[in-house]
């Protein structure tokens, strides 16, 4: 029997693939159709694989697999970022997207033949489809990549599997398999693009914030791959075992990631650093702004563990008091995205990196500050944190980044996208800054009437709908150089899709629904 809310999640996303392709239709659209399709029915096999624990891995236990809506987001996003700079006539960013939209549907139909593969008895409609689906991609692959290209999409699927088969393991009940396929998939293509970038450094092609973030994620992962191997043999919660922690984050740091940085940037990265976050008066003001918010979002945490008493220990902070942080988010990135969004850029990377080493000290128990993070943290744990790492704040922070890290500056020119697609930089502030939390506050005090199959109200729906559409408004007056040129109808029915998405999805929505909301501004 289907399930109704995954159904209704499904039919979205169907919407939106069909939104973008009756704009962008080309041969790849075809391959995207027949991926959605494929995908809509390995989707269900996986349900019924985590439902009877038939699955190789630990996934998260309180959603669905969310395989059709994580399947869509890498090959829409090359698809749309091939068109945008097909248009402006940069060639090297036009096969770029090709290679993205490409590795995408290999990825995702590679995590669809492995559901079909373990399901027994072996379901041959399902099995067919996904046939016909692999052929028509890898027909279409033939005939558009080169050789080189072709090598590139391998490379990447096969980082993918390796590190399936290590994360997924060392990190039970953190993921979805969709969720695992997005950030995997995603991990596996920045790895891929460091490797090659490294290689071919004589180039000189690239701009250094850039290698900054490919650098800065893939340190960051290696350091907890080497760390969890280590405390296999170690005692992480001991004083010698911190204090070795501390100098081998200094020596990988500084012998490995730094060297590693100055051989693509070609300049002393500290250095470099520096010259940046101090180069105007501009970003020093903003860089004062955003350490207030900083310190305003830690007075947060400790004013609401300073609430909780010692006879209520199991006390959860409330949907609202959570939003706390979403606001927080807002008044961060709005003001860097109208004044400075190669230093919003830069500061988001820092903080990635910087909320990826507090979550190693709080799972690890690194002294002296590991139990006292656990502490702090578990008081805004939510069913989505299931498994050992507390995850919900950097999927926040992804889904405000991504669009800025992901938006494709070689492009345009000008620096934005004509039409619908200079709000692309804004997608994380539109669909979880405001939507999310617009829909969630109101939703849980005023909502009364529910979405069939959900927890979601249709109070907080078309509430999150009208406040987007106003926070572009303000946009309009604030920002300048943005500029819709009458795609007014196009903004709604984005916003639109994207906030029914979240009414239905059980997915993690501040990664989800800022890449669909950029996928539709950007076609």
């Amino acid at each position: 029997m289907l399930n109704k809310p995954v159904l209704v999640e499904s039919l979205i996303v169907f919407a939106i693939v069909l939104f973008v392709h009756a704009v962008v239709w080309d041969r790849y659209s075809w391959c995207a159709v027949a991926l959605a399709v494929q995908a809509f029915y390995v989707q269900f096999k996986w349900d019924r694989l985590l439902q009877l624990g038939g699955a190789v891995f630990q996934f998260r236990t309180a959603a669905n697999s969310g395989l059709l809506p994580a399947s869509m987001v890498i090959p829409l996003l090359g698809i749309v970022m091939k068109e945008r700079c097909k248009s402006a006539g940069i060639v090297y960013f036009e096969r770029f997207g090709i290679v993205v939209a490409s590795t995408g549907m290999l990825v995702a139909l590679f995590l669809s033949v492995i559901a079909v593969g373990i399901t027994k008895p072996v379901p041959t409609n399902t099995c067919i489809l996904t046939g016909v689906a692999g052929s028509i991609i890898i027909y279409t692959m033939k005939h558009s990549l080169t050789v080189s290209e072709v090598i590139e999409v391998l490379e990447v699927l096969l980082i993918f599997v390796y590190l399936s088969m290590i994360l997924l393991y060392l990190l039970p009940r953190c993921f979805t398999p969709g969720e695992a396929l997005l950030v995997l998939g995603g991990i596996s293509f920045v790895l891929n693009q460091l490797i090659k970038r490294s290689l071919n450094v004589i180039e000189g092609r690239g701009d250094p914030i850039d290698f900054f973030l490919l650098v800065a994620v893939v340190g960051v992962v290696l350091l907890g791959l080497f760390f969890t191997v280590l405390f296999i043999f170690m005692d992480s919660g001991t004083w010698i075992s911190s204090m070795f922690f501390h100098m081998m984050t200094a020596v990988l740091g500084l012998g490995v990631i730094m060297p590693w940085l100055y051989r693509l940037i070609q300049r002393n990265p500290l250095f470099w650093l520096l010259q940046f976050l101090f180069q105007t008066q501009t970003r020093v003001y903003l860089l004062v702004y955003w350490t207030f918010l900083a310190a305003s979002a830690c007075g947060v945490v400790f004013y609401q563990n300073a609430k909780r008493s010692s006879e209520s220990k199991k006390h959860q902070a409330s949907t609202i008091t959570r939003k706390y942080f979403h606001f927080i988010v807002v008044a961060t990135y709005v003001p860097g995205l109208i004044y400075d969004r190669q230093l919003l850029y830069v500061a988001a990377v820092l903080c990635l990196a910087v909320f990826i080493f507090l979550e190693y000290i709080r799972y690890f128990r690194i002294k002296p500050f590991g139990q006292t993070l656990r502490h702090l943290l578990s008081l805004f744990l939510d069913e989505r944190d299931s498994g050992p790492l507390i995850l919900t704040h950097i999927y926040l922070l992804l889904g405000m980044s991504l669009p800025v890290w992901l938006f494709p500056r070689s492009c345009a020119p000008k620096g934005t996208l004509p039409g619908a697609g200079a709000l692309v930089p804004y997608s994380g502030v539109l669909a979880v800054g405001v939507g999310d939390t617009i829909a969630s506050v109101f939703g849980s005090t005023m909502g009364e009437i529910k979405w069939p199959g959900t927890k979601k109200t249709f109070e907080g729906t078309v509430t999150a709908i009208f406040a987007q559409i106003i926070a572009v408004a303000l946009i309009l007056i604030f920002d300048s150089s943005v500029n819709l040129n009458s795609s007014y109808a196009w903004i709604l029915a984005s916003v639109s899709l994207v906030s029914l998405l979240e009414a239905y999805t059980t997915q993690i929505d501040n990664l989800l629904l800022p890449l669909y909301l950029q996928i539709m501004f950007m076609a």
